[in-house]
């Protein structure tokens, strides 16, 4: 079993009830959930006209491999009715791997540590609310440092 912390984000509809709806199918068919930060509500990053997401963070414990359980994650997303239209466009729900373990991946579809998560507000603040402690294998610093070090002046509330 590896310890998987899961980044999601939704918005459009309703968009808490895509955030269950995507832990619920994470459950049944990726691992076990063991942590859930909060929810927060954040502006939108990189497209800035698009409505606020909610974004909450989960810690599961899975047996499935990266690749398999990047596919499940895609999948999950496809049955909620995410649409890949354009970058940073609006979704129903978006499930980003943070970490799988200690593993770092590179692959052309697949990187891990997600290579943004240092960068984003939304990523952090709820990522350093259940896992503070938690090491940065390549930048070699925990997700509370990363948080106070950041720059990103997005607006984030916690709902």
């Amino acid at each position: 079993m590896v310890d998987v912390y899961l980044l999601l984000g939704s918005n459009l509809g309703n968009r808490q009830l895509f955030l269950q709806d995507a832990t619920r199918h994470i459950e049944k068919i990726a691992g076990k959930v063991l942590l859930y930060s909060g929810i927060y509500e954040t502006q939108s990053w990189g497209k800035t006209n698009e409505p606020d997401y909610l974004n909450q963070v989960l810690l599961i414990q899975t047996e499935l491999k990266p690749q398999l359980l990047l596919s499940e994650l895609l999948n999950i997303e496809i049955m909620l009715g995410r649409q890949r239209l354009e970058k940073w466009g609006a979704r129903t729900v978006d499930i980003d791997i943070l970490f799988y373990g200690e593993e770092i991946i590179k692959e052309p579809n697949l990187t891990v540590p997600h290579p943004e998560l240092h960068n984003r507000k939304f990523t952090l603040e709820p990522l350093a609310e259940i896992a503070p402690e938690l090491w940065h294998p390549i930048l070699n610093k925990t997700v509370l440092s990363l948080k106070n070090e950041l720059k990103d002046t997005l607006a984030i509330k916690k709902i």
